[in-house]
């Protein structure tokens, strides 16, 4: 008889329990090749642990999910549509608040076509986790990688330029069937947000507003990870609407540009250059916010090119979060 992993047997027990609620040991000692007896010794210690709950008799047992609660599939990416997943595999399985679903489902289709259509790869796996707190979700496919993927489509041979990108919406290789609003709206929806590809990552966490280089993992391909809190207060439509230019519609009209992506203690936000590369693609905008957060000094050419040179009609182009110093250099060439 082969031993029986918990850990592994969590990646489905959600499932197997919904499934099996009457027969749960005897389908998990029949799937693992396992005795009865260890069967149940495992779901004791997974009632013990919140994976399970059961009710009715000692004899007849009757299972059902508990407070933790997780699904991970494996697809194929040729053919696959990213509605099918959700209502098929996992949203039967969760206990979510109605709004929490709702981001929910919308951060699943969001992420999973984009590996369907933008990784070139050949499978991807989806993990949805549920705790007493979070809904956690990972979506990792095989294909190119993210930034190596906008480094050929739009010539960004500098990951950190390519987020820059990304961090601004409207960014899309297939605008005829894209609109550049997935990774935008999603990772403004997820309390906790991390892009990975290829051996580069970058966070983002929505207590400080912005984007910031994390710890990658090793390897190859995308793989997104968003957690959302059970009790969040955020809804979708107010997330969709607070970039509208009045907050009140639809239109995609707003946008922060996080300009510590381009600031490293090497080479600080000094240049010409600099402030084109900012200011790229904002004419697509209405009102675009320059986030100075954790950006401690500028050079005086990079401010007067993006503030004085470069500003375009119809845009609104707001600085914040600024440094005293900042704040100073920013209103002298404002002013001039």
């Amino acid at each position: 008889m082969a031993r029986l992993d918990l850990n592994a047997l969590t990646l489905h027990i959600t499932a197997s329990a919904l499934q099996h609620p009457l027969d749960l040991a005897a389908h998990i000692a029949e799937s693992a090749q396992v005795s009865r007896s260890t069967a149940r010794k495992a779901l004791q210690r997974l009632m013990q642990l919140g994976w399970l709950k059961r009710e009715g008799t000692v004899r007849q047992p009757r299972f059902q999910p508990g407070l933790l609660r997780q699904v991970v599939q494996r697809y194929p990416l040729s053919g696959l549509q990213e509605d099918l997943p959700w209502a098929r595999h996992f949203a039967p399985c969760f206990d979510l608040p109605p709004e929490v679903r709702r981001i929910t489902q919308h951060i699943f289709g969001e992420l999973l076509n984009n590996a369907i259509d933008h990784s070139g790869g050949e499978n991807v796996t989806v993990s949805l986790r549920q705790t007493p707190s979070h809904v956690q979700l990972l979506v990792s496919d095989d294909g190119c990688g993210v930034f190596d993927q906008l480094s050929r489509s739009f010539s960004l041979d500098d990951p950190a330029l390519a987020m820059l990108e990304v961090s601004k919406g409207k960014l899309t290789s297939q605008p005829q069937r894209h609109a550049g609003r997935g990774l935008f709206f999603s990772s403004r929806l997820a309390d906790v947000f991390d892009l990975h590809a290829n051996d580069t990552a970058f966070q983002h966490r929505l207590w400080d507003g912005g984007w910031h280089p994390g710890r990658a993992l090793k390897r190859r391909g995308t793989s997104v990870y968003a957690a959302i809190a059970l009790d969040t207060t955020r809804k979708l439509d107010d997330v969709l609407q607070a970039h509208s230019l009045d907050g009140t519609g639809y239109g995609f009209e707003r946008t922060t540009v996080p300009l510590r992506l381009l600031a490293t203690p090497l080479a600080g936000l000094d240049s010409r250059a600099q402030a084109r590369r900012v200011a790229a693609r904002l004419q697509q905008f209405r009102r675009a916010e320059m986030d100075f957060d954790g950006v401690d000094s500028i050079g005086h050419s990079f401010v007067d090119e993006l503030f004085r040179v470069l500003p375009m009609d119809g845009v609104e182009m707001v600085p914040t979060n600024m440094s005293p110093k900042v704040e100073a250099l920013v209103r002298s060439v404002r002013e001039a």
